[in-house]
């Protein structure tokens, strides 16, 4: 396998723990509104919980992503620059990376982290025996 196309399997993932921070705060905000037994989750809930805290304590620490850092690594080893040589990794690159300040980023986690945060009090996690499913569950 050649190193872009690792690079552009890097960026896909990279994607993906993107999509699922913002879409499951989403879909929590969605099902507590809906009545969604399944956003009360506790795995589910704690896996998103901590996929955001690890984002914010990147930001405060000053650390780059490690996922950005094996993309850029093997871009370099591909012989390319930043944006991936084909169309998925140039516009999945595109998708997720912004030219702001660091400072930018940061004021933007922690303040999704603490709307993750607050998703705790507004839709507690329901710890215990898992409930039948109903029609409403879907």
């Amino acid at each position: 396998m050649s190193y872009g196309l690792l690079a552009d399997l890097v960026v896909g993932i990279h994607a993906l723990y993107v999509g699922f921070v913002t879409l499951g705060l989403v879909a929590i905000l969605i099902g507590y509104a809906r009545g969604w037994r399944w956003v009360r989750n506790c795995y589910f809930r704690s896996a998103h919980l901590a996929a955001i805290l690890l984002v914010c304590a990147e930001s405060i620490l000053g650390i780059n992503c490690p996922l950005t850092t094996l993309e850029n690594g093997l871009r370099l080893r591909a012989g390319q620059n930043a944006y991936g040589a084909d169309f998925i990794g140039y516009w999945l690159d595109r998708l997720i990376f912004y030219d702001f300040p660091p400072w930018v980023f940061a004021l933007v986690y922690l303040g999704f982290g603490t709307a993750v945060l607050a998703t705790f009090w507004l839709a507690p996690v329901e710890i215990g025996k898992p409930h039948r499913s109903s029609p409403t569950d879907r």
